[in-house]
């Protein structure tokens, strides 16, 4: 039946509804991103006070029961009656969406440079909060709030008391039937709280956890300076710092604003790492401040390296791509006037600052390449060598590209290679086997419609330890990458912008490696495994790779002339099969290899899906995944000795110690 759709089924979000049912609209998402923005829109007020200067200590605790509590010693949030507006001061804050003490920076009223602009932060947070308490100390009284599930309990208390400090303290608990996880980890408040630090030189951020008992302290005398000494270990240039305040407006028809800008980098061969912020939030998308260190850094490098005759002849001008791949940066910018994208102040969009930021970064490199030259013709000869670098690479992946995604067709056809009938890639299989032999009896054994076969010849190169010119060269992974299909991820100097990589041209559902369960046998599923590790590690990721498992013996059982074969594919199975047997003869043998098992057997054990074993290659993290390749393939003996004493004495004959 239709629903009836008239003047009647308009209706409005009232309340704490408004943040409730909608958390997404207000904080971005309603999972624990969403949490974790709700407690930054607290903080954030309190960063306010801090940079006017009152109270230079914001405290931080994270309770055992996942409450939040924010302390600062600022001027406590005004909570008693506004004439004004003929309301009391905390309906406004705390249940008012758009109220508070910062429409008017601009004027020069309350704050100059805020980081909460909209007056959302603290009425948002309260409302998706199961319970928030406030705490306010000013005017020789203290004033509590109690909140549950954004409806307030027994209005304002104000109490006497006898003391001139000053300060607000917030403690909440983000409601999981607001957002679906709101258990915010202790590294996202240490991150922020020293990120909040580098941007605001002079205030101290205490972080207290509850839950394991520790307290830190971040603060940063030299601001972003700091930030950048302290990241640019063995750099090619000393850390400096441009400053400057300007005026202007993002528009002819718009009212002038102020603008202060700081930029602090330093040249690294090591390391790259480019930060924005402005108003003390941290822009991940950068908007203005990225279009102007682009634009400035591009334009004043080109000149210099062409004043001092550094380019070759002919060569093309350098782009920010080969200056960032060596840059570490941190901007930070505050505005009375703040475009932002949305509520969450991931980019900025204001054209005035943009201009500002890039004439200052413009003009004061011009002296830098003056006043420091030595730090400047190092900068550049980097900056030349990443852009012949990636010239070069640029070449070289081009070609692997070409290599690796053309079609596989008659014309093209990889040596033994044996494809199945069906085009359907949801059920498409390739089997890669160890050797000719294996690959007959996996022919003979396989279900020609779905799957395929391809072995490979001896054991394949470690390319965990070898560079990509060896691997490239390889005939044997150049086969297998054709096979997939899907191209290889490729180094960020081959270029990251057109990686031949794509996951939407692999050719198979699975990618299964079947293998002898014997010493000779892992090596090879091992050297298989590192090459997609390293080559097409999102296949891992995706869950597309696979190890067929082969059975270690074979239990023949005879009673009154019924005989009957299982298979066992580890000792303990071998033992448990032996006992669950009955009366008559049992014949125990190890398994044969892959290339002399008869194709029934092979069917059963090792390709019927509804028979055979596989397990799928998914690690728990990269640096799992990272650790055990290095431990069995790297370079470290001493790791891998210790672990074939452990538990490696299956495999002896295989394993490298060196």
């Amino acid at each position: 039946m239709a629903q009836v759709y008239d003047n009647t089924s308009i209706s409005q979000l009232k309340g704490a509804d408004r943040v409730r049912l909608r958390p997404s609209v207000i904080f971005g998402s309603d999972d624990l991103r969403g949490a974790q923005q709700s407690f930054f829109e607290i903080l954030s007020n309190s960063i306010d006070e801090a940079r006017e200067g009152h109270g230079h200590v914001i405290t931080v605790t994270r309770f055992k029961d996942d409450s939040i509590e924010v302390i600062d010693r600022g001027r406590g949030i005004p909570l008693d009656f506004n004439p004004n507006e003929n309301r009391y001061n905390w309906e406004l804050v705390y249940c008012e969406l758009y109220a508070g003490g910062k429409y008017k920076t601009n004027l020069g009223e309350n704050y100059e440079y805020s980081l909460g602009l909209n007056g959302l932060g603290a009425c948002a947070t309260q409302y998706a909060s199961k319970w928030f308490d406030v705490a306010v100390t000013r005017d020789g009284f203290k004033y509590e709030l109690h909140f549950e599930k954004g409806v307030n309990i027994g209005g304002l208390k104000k109490t006497p008391i006898d003391s001139k400090k000053t300060g607000t303290i917030q403690r909440w608990i983000p409601d999981d039937e607001v957002f679906t996880d709101i258990v915010i980890p202790a590294e996202y408040f240490r991150t922020t709280l020293k990120q909040q630090a580098v941007v605001n030189k002079g205030v101290t951020f205490e972080f207290i956890d509850e839950k394991d008992g520790t307290k830190e302290d971040y603060c940063y005398p030299e601001g972003i300076l700091g930030m950048v000494r302290e990241m640019n270990v063995e750099g090619l240039t000393q850390p400096v710092l441009f400053s400057g305040e300007g005026v202007g407006r993002d528009r002819n028809d718009r009212e002038d604003y102020t603008t202060k800008c700081d930029v602090a980098f330093a040249f690294n061969n090591h390391q790259a790492e480019i930060y924005y912020y402005h108003n003390s939030s941290w822009l991940e998308y950068g908007g203005s401040p990225d279009r102007a260190v682009r634009s400035a850094f591009v334009s004043a490098f080109d000149s210099f390296l062409k004043e001092e005759g550094k380019y070759r002849a002919n060569e093309a001008k350098i782009t920010f791509g080969d200056i960032e791949e060596s840059l570490l940066l941190m901007s930070s910018s505050f505005s009375t006037v703040t475009s932002y994208e949305n509520q969450t102040k991931r980019s900025i969009n204001n054209r005035f600052i943009q201009r500002f930021l890039t004439d200052l970064i413009r003009e004061n490199l011009t002296v830098w390449f003056i006043e420091r030259r030595e730090d400047a013709l190092r900068a550049a000869d980097q900056v030349l060598l990443n852009r012949r670098s990636r010239e070069k690479a640029e070449k070289t992946r081009l070609t692997v590209k070409r290599d690796l995604m053309q079609e596989i067709d008659m014309s093209n056809r990889v040596r033994l290679f044996v494809d199945c009938r069906s085009q359907d890639i949801n059920e498409r299989e390739l089997y890669i086997v160890e050797g000719n032999s294996a690959l007959g009896s996996v022919k003979m054994a396989r279900n020609a419609d779905f799957q395929a076969v391809i072995p490979v010849r001896g054991k394949i190169l470690n390319c965990l330890k070898a560079d990509y010119n060896a691997i490239f060269k390889n005939d044997i992974i150049m086969d297998l990458i054709k096979i997939l299909g899907c191209g290889v991820e490729l180094p960020k100097k081959f270029s990251k912008a057109a990686a031949p990589f794509d996951i939407n041209r692999l050719r198979w559902n699975k990618v299964v490696i079947c293998t002898d369960g014997d010493v000779d046998g892992f090596q090879i599923r091992t050297l298989i495994l590192a090459m997609f590790y390293k080559l097409t590690p999102e296949l891992i990721r995706q869950g597309k790779i696979f190890i067929a498992e082969s059975p270690l013996y074979e239990i023949g059982h005879r009673s009154k002339r019924l005989e009957r074969t299982y298979f066992a594919y580890s000792d303990q199975e071998k033992n448990e099969i032996i006992a669950s047997l009955g009366e008559g003869n049992v014949h125990v043998q190890r398994s044969k290899g892959l290339g002399e098992n008869e194709p029934e057997m092979m069917w059963n054990t090792t390709m019927n899906p509804e028979t055979r074993r596989l397990i799928a290659v998914m690690p728990e993290s990269e640096e799992v995944m990272s650790g055990t390749f290095n431990l069995l393939l790297g370079d470290d003996v001493p790791g891998r000795r210790a672990y074939i004493e452990e538990s490696g004495h299956l495999y002896m004959d295989m394993l490298d110690v060196g």
